[in-house]
């Protein structure tokens, strides 16, 4: 009886051992695996900084080919070239910073460098219809998987828009000039003796205008790391699907897009989840029109800081003046006409999706627009 017994608390013992040795296990891990984000937000930190540094020296040197090749000489060609620019590197932010740095450089005004962030934008959000066609070939609901896309840069497009004649009105003005961050120009210097020598490396190396493409190839890196540093969570251990049916109220959701943008710094990872959600039942169409309205204004974080390090007050202007202005287009949406801006977007989707004609114009006339605002105006 008693060797039984001994025999049982033995195995018990054995048992409870073997457990606490799975868990520590798991917790080495879980903190290496946290430690090796926080190794990689540092490395796309310092390679984002880099490049802006890199780009800037050789924006200068560029300034023949943006303005005589592209014919990027005012506004109007600026947004196309912006758009464009976005469509081919499937990404906004890298061409925002590009706008900076050929203004920084004198290749463009400051109100065509205003034109040609908004652009970007513009081009950036075509990247979820993308992956919309992606869920479309991998046999998933058309209508779902595009609808959700088409209504991202809907949105996007109507709001931006509107916001690029109140950002016009509020350069010319000059009413927000004076508001600058008093950091940084301290910021910039102790930034200025890390990678200025690493800059000069490169220009040992290289010609001074291939710099700019060095550094645009490195900010694109950047961002990549920045998002692979980010905590990858399914869709039950996140809570969103739980979450998503809470959230009705557009303001709540406004809020919620302007903070996961916030904290991804990226419009392409806040708004790209909304396709599997739709596709899961999780989200409906009608609930996100105001989750990409906050996500279309934080997602200047990044192009902020880019201004601060260029340290050209005009620059952290232009970039001041695109998230006010969409703030404000946005929450006069949000608080005069809602419900007539809701119901006008989810019938221009459905009419888009439910015919493949309307569907191949739409998609012509979203890649002529930018073309000729470049090569006409």
């Amino acid at each position: 009886m008693n060797d039984s017994v001994k025999a049982d608390d033995t195995e018990a013992d054995s048992s409870a051992a073997e457990h606490r040795l799975v868990t520590s296990r798991r917790q080495i891990k879980t903190v290496i695996r946290r430690l090796g984000k926080v190794g990689l937000f540092i490395a796309s930190l310092f390679l984002f900084i880099l490049a802006i540094t890199l780009m800037k020296e050789g924006a200068r040197d560029l300034a023949p080919l943006v303005r005589d090749s592209f014919r990027v000489s005012n506004p109007a060609n600026s947004l196309g070239f912006g758009w464009l620019f976005a469509y081919i590197v499937m990404s906004g932010s890298p061409v925002a910073a590009a706008a900076l740095t050929f203004f920084d450089a004198g290749v463009i005004d400051q109100l065509s460098t205003f034109t040609m962030i908004t652009g970007s934008r513009l081009g950036a959000s075509f990247i979820v219809l993308f992956i919309g066609f992606i869920y479309v070939l991998r046999g998933r609901n058309r209508s779902t998987s595009l609808s959700m896309g088409l209504l991202s840069l809907t949105v996007t497009g109507t709001t931006y828009l509107a916001a690029l004649v109140v950002g016009l009105l509020l350069l010319r003005s000059g009413w927000l000039d004076g508001v600058q961050l008093q950091s940084g120009a301290l910021l910039t210097s102790v930034t200025d003796l890390v990678f200025d020598p690493i800059a000069e490396f490169f220009l040992a190396l290289l010609p001074r205008w291939s710099l700019f493409l060095v550094g645009f190839a490195i900010i694109i890196v950047s961002f990549n790391l920045f998002d692979k540093c980010l905590p990858q969570m399914t869709l039950k251990e996140s809570q969103v699907g739980r979450m998503s049916r809470l959230v009705y109220r557009p303001l709540v959701m406004f809020l919620l897009g302007a903070g996961i943008t916030l904290i991804s710094m990226s419009v392409s990872v806040s708004l790209s989840i909304l396709v599997p959600l739709s596709q899961r039942g999780f989200i409906r169409r009608e609930n996100v029109i105001p989750y990409i309205m906050g996500a279309n204004i934080t997602t200047f974080v990044d192009t902020l800081l880019a201004a601060v390090l260029l340290n050209n007050p005009k620059a952290f202007t232009v970039v001041l003046v695109e998230m006010l202005s969409i703030t404000i287009v946005s929450l006069l949406i949000l608080t005069t006409v809602y419900r007539k801006y809701e119901h006008a977007m989810l019938n221009w989707v459905n009419n888009i999706t439910n015919n493949n004609r309307n569907l191949a114009i739409f998609m012509v006339i979203i890649l002529v627009i930018p073309i000729l605002l470049l090569i006409i105006v």
